[in-house]
């Protein structure tokens, strides 16, 4: 069975930095691409981040650009979201996701989720 978890959310008071991880069961990661999104209560989902299959390409939403950096480690099966300096417009469900390869800013292209990690960022 393809499974992603995602760990590592928590509650954060604002300027601080969390790290998200995306761990795969059932498959290599090494062939896919993966996103991370995002959504609060009451508004859409956000793509928030994307990193190729290779790691060679990245993308980042305006709103955290500068602030979160995505990596992966292959070996590990893992991909990881760093973020700093975390504001409370931040607060939201996290959610990874895989694509085969290459990323897309459309969440319907892509097919495995996980269960999500909540993040929560507030004095």
């Amino acid at each position: 069975q393809l499974q992603l978890v995602e760990s590592g959310g928590g509650l954060v008071q604002p300027g601080g930095s969390l790290r998200l991880s995306c761990t795969a069961s059932g498959f290599t990661l090494n062939v896919y691409a993966i996103g991370w999104f995002r959504q609060a209560p009451g508004k859409e989902r956000e793509g928030v981040s994307c990193i190729s299959f290779s790691g060679g390409s990245t993308n980042y939403a305006d709103s955290v650009k500068g602030r979160f950096t995505i990596s992966r480690d292959n070996a590990k099966n893992t991909v990881y979201l760093q973020m700093n300096s975390l504001k409370p417009e931040d607060t939201a469900v996290y959610y990874c996701t895989a694509r085969r390869y290459y990323c897309s800013g459309d969440a319907s292209f892509f097919g495995t989720w996980g269960q999500g990690t909540q993040v929560t960022v507030s004095m």
